[in-house]
C-alpha cells in the first residue's frame, strides 16, 4: 500500500440513546442509508457480526473492511484497499467516539470527520 501513516481520533456528542447509537453502526440497512452517498456491498444480513465483510466505494477508491470485534459498545473493523488499517467504534449514552488508523492517499481526518457529520445528522 502507498500513501501515509495517518491517525485520527475524534468524539462527537450526539442526541441518542446507546442502543440507537448501536443499531445505526452495526444496521446493514441503516449505514447505508447514512453513509449516501458511498456505495456500499454487504451480504445478506441484519447486523453485522465477528468476520463479516463488506465494500464500500467512494469514487474510485474501493475500501474493504471486516469486522474483527464488535459488541454493545464498541465495533472494529480491519481496513484493507484504500485503507489499510482500521477503524474503532466507541458509543454510550449521547456520544460517539471514531478512531481511524491506517496508511492511505486519502486524508483520513476528513473522510472521518464528514462521517461523524453524517451519523449525527442521521439521529436528529
Amino acid at each position: 500500500m502507498f500513501g501515509n501513516f495517518q491517525k485520527s481520533e475524534l468524539r462527537i456528542e450526539v442526541p441518542a440513546t446507546a442502543p440507537t447509537i448501536r443499531d445505526r453502526l452495526l444496521s446493514p440497512p441503516a449505514l447505508t442509508k447514512w453513509l449516501f452517498p458511498q456505495q456500499m456491498s454487504f451480504p445478506s444480513q441484519d447486523l453485522l457480526t465477528v468476520d463479516t465483510k463488506f465494500q464500500t466505494s467512494l469514487g474510485l477508491v474501493s475500501i474493504e473492511s471486516q469486522v474483527d470485534r464488535v459488541n454493545s459498545q464498541c465495533l472494529r473493523l480491519l481496513l484493507s484497499q484504500g485503507i489499510d488499517g482500521y477503524h474503532e467504534w466507541y458509543w454510550g449514552e449521547g456520544w460517539v467516539q471514531s478512531r481511524l488508523e491506517g496508511i492511505s492517499v486519502l486524508p483520513l481526518n476528513l473522510y472521518q470527520t464528514a462521517m461523524l457529520l453524517r451519523l449525527r445528522r442521521s439521529l436528529n
